[in-house]
């Protein structure tokens, strides 16, 4: 069931349910981080692999030394910079945080959100003794992430309304890609997953240079070679192309004009625009039914190259 009811969306998560909530980046399917059944039932009702670790969502960055032993300095200042905000710090785990919740690693995740129903629901959580939600996005796993409360419907509505389990619709989600997941468990930090807040921003705000070892990091959500995948076969393009297939989608940025035959299924102004849309210009890619989505993807640094990863795991 789809409610705009806070206090109702509390009380189911407080009793074992779950809820699918808007965040600033992606909507996300919660349950109370410390309740097993509830996580179990995550993974079942998006059939998400039990070895692909979780993020933790918190009210605030004082939460979070629940759940991580201890944070350098330079993510401890990145955090009062960003938080609330589109980032994930992962450090090591303490007891708080299950197998389950961290994919049997000696990490777990965890982020504040932005969005301010996201941040009442937490803290009214908060309050009645849940420490923290888990939060994957609220789609069958692979495919596309929800940025409405009418994808999750699209998605899991049978499954939740099945299971007595809820969505809270809190609009369309500002940013539109997921969080920057950012291992913080050394003296540089690694972007394990990019988002809108790029490397450029991390070194701005800490003074220190992003390291590209990622070696023996560990497992996050979004980081599998195939994922974020329509049924639509999504294919990258430069723009010079002038023969494609028949019953095609096209995106590209606004001053992209559109090849002939193709449909046109969004033009984004900006590479904010680009972000925002991603998701739901895929999705609409399948609701018309195309066989192939022909998409242009922006260049440059920063969230250009959050866009890229996401469409590079897409068309995959």
């Amino acid at each position: 069931m789809i409610t705009n009811d806070i206090a109702q969306a509390v009380t189911a998560l407080a009793s074992g349910k779950l809820c699918a909530i808007p965040t600033e980046t992606v909507y996300g399917l919660a349950a109370n981080a410390l309740d097993e059944s509830a996580v179990a039932r995550v993974f079942a009702a998006k059939e998400r692999p039990a070895d692909h670790p979780l993020i933790v969502h918190v009210a605030s960055a004082s939460d979070v030394s629940e759940w991580i032993t201890e944070l350098p300095q330079w993510a401890v200042d990145l955090t009062n910079a960003v938080w609330p905000g589109p980032l994930t710090i992962v450090g090591p785990r303490t007891a708080l945080a299950s197998n389950s919740v961290t994919g049997n690693q000696d990490t777990v995740a965890v982020r504040v959100p932005s969005h301010p129903i996201a941040q009442e629901l937490l803290r009214q959580l908060e309050a009645q003794g849940v420490k923290g939600v888990v939060a994957p996005s609220a789609n069958r796993f692979g495919h596309v992430s929800p940025t409405s409360a009418a994808h999750v419907s699209a998605d899991l509505g049978e499954y939740l309304n099945v299971h007595g389990d809820l969505i809270l619709d809190g609009g369309d989600c500002q940013v539109g890609v997921e969080s920057t997941i950012v291992l913080a468990t050394g003296s540089q930090p690694v972007i394990l997953r990019p988002g809108a807040v790029t490397a450029a921003d991390i070194k701005r705000i800490t003074g220190v240079e992003v390291s590209e070892e990622t070696i023996n990091a560990p497992r996050v959500s979004g980081a599998l070679d195939s994922h974020y995948s329509p049924t639509a076969q999504v294919i990258l393009i430069t723009g010079s192309e002038t023969e494609f297939e028949n019953n095609a989608g096209f995106l590209a940025l606004a001053q992209t004009p559109t090849p002939t035959g193709l449909t046109r299924l969004a033009t984004p102004a900006t590479i904010e625009d680009f972000a925002h849309e991603l998701y739901s210009s895929l999705r609409a890619g399948d609701d018309l039914k195309l066989k192939t989505i022909y998409v242009v993807p922006p260049t440059g640094d920063g969230l250009a190259q959050a866009i890229n990863d996401r469409l590079n795991r897409a068309a995959f």
